[in-house]
C-alpha cells in the first residue's frame, strides 16, 4: 500500500494520500489548511488519481482544503452526525472564538468557505470500497460527535520489519502518540471519548500501525503499554 504523509500549512493536521501502488487510484485523508500545492506534487510525483476524500471529521483544521480538491467531481466521506459541520467549519461554534483572526494574520487574507458538492454520509461499521481499497468506518465520538478511524488492511510500503504491523489504522484525532484528541470543543464528550477508547480503540490489534492526525505514527501496541489514556482504560 502507498501511503505519503505530509503537515498541512497550519496545526500541523496530517494529510494522508493513500492508494494500492503508484499510478493507481487513491484516497485523501483530511486535506487541511494549505494542502493543496504540495498535494498537487504528491499526486503527479506518483502517477495517481484522486478517487474519495476521507474526512475523520468535521473541524476545519482537516477539511478546509476539501472542496477545491474534489473539484466538484469526487465525493466527500464524513460520518453522518459531523455532516452538518461542513455547511460552515469557519462558524465561531467550531473552533472557539479567534480561530479566523489567527488564520487572516497567519495567511495574509481572509479565510472563505465552500461547501462541497457531492458529500457521503458514513456510518459506524461501514466498508468504503473506493480506489481499490477497502476501507472500515470506526466511529469513535468524543473529539467531536461525528469522529472516526479508517481501518484498512496492510500498511504502507517502506514501514520496518521491527515494527511488527499488518493493519493500518487512521485515527484522527481521536488518538495519538502518548495522548488523545481535545473534548473541550464545541461536540466534544469526555465521557464519549473514554468509552470510544474502551470500545472501539482498546479491543483493535496490537499489530495496528496509527496514523493520527496530528504527530508521528504510532502502534496500537506501543500506545496500549505508555498511553496513559488507555492504560486509564485498562
Amino acid at each position: 500500500m502507498l501511503t505519503v504523509t505530509f503537515p498541512a500549512a497550519a496545526f500541523g493536521t496530517n494529510c494522508y494520500v493513500v492508494a494500492p501502488g503508484p499510478g493507481e487510484e487513491c484516497v485523501i485523508v483530511d486535506p487541511g489548511i494549505g494542502v493543496e500545492e504540495t498535494l498537487r506534487e504528491v499526486l503527479a510525483e506518483h502517477r495517481l488519481r484522486p478517487a474519495a476524500v476521507l474526512l475523520t471529521h468535521g473541524h476545519v483544521d482537516h477539511v478546509y482544503s476539501v472542496t477545491p480538491v474534489c473539484g466538484g467531481e469526487l465525493a466527500a466521506y464524513i460520518h453522518s452526525e459531523d455532516r452538518y459541520r461542513l455547511v460552515d467549519p469557519l462558524g465561531g461554534s467550531s473552533l472557539g472564538p479567534g480561530l479566523l483572526g489567527m488564520l487572516e494574520q497567519q495567511f495574509g487574507t481572509q479565510a472563505t468557505w465552500r461547501e462541497p458538492e457531492r458529500v457521503v454520509e458514513v456510518h459506524d461499521a461501514e466498508r468504503v470500497s473506493v480506489a481499490g481499497l477497502e476501507v472500515d468506518v470506526v466511529h469513535a465520538p468524543g473529539h467531536t460527535e461525528g469522529s472516526v478511524m479508517f481501518a484498512l488492511d496492510g500498511v504502507p510500503v517502506g514501514v520496518p520489519d521491527e515494527a511488527q504491523v499488518d493493519r493500518t489504522l487512521i485515527t484522527g484525532d481521536v488518538l495519538f502518540a502518548g495522548s488523545i484528541g481535545r473534548t473541550d470543543l464545541p461536540g466534544g464528550s469526555h465521557e464519549a471519548m473514554m468509552r470510544s477508547l474502551r470500545d472501539a480503540v482498546a479491543p483493535r490489534a496490537d499489530s495496528s500501525l496509527v496514523l493520527p492526525g496530528h504527530g508521528p505514527a504510532t502502534t496500537l501496541g506501543r500506545e496500549k503499554a505508555t498511553n496513559p489514556y488507555l492504560q486509564d482504560i485498562a
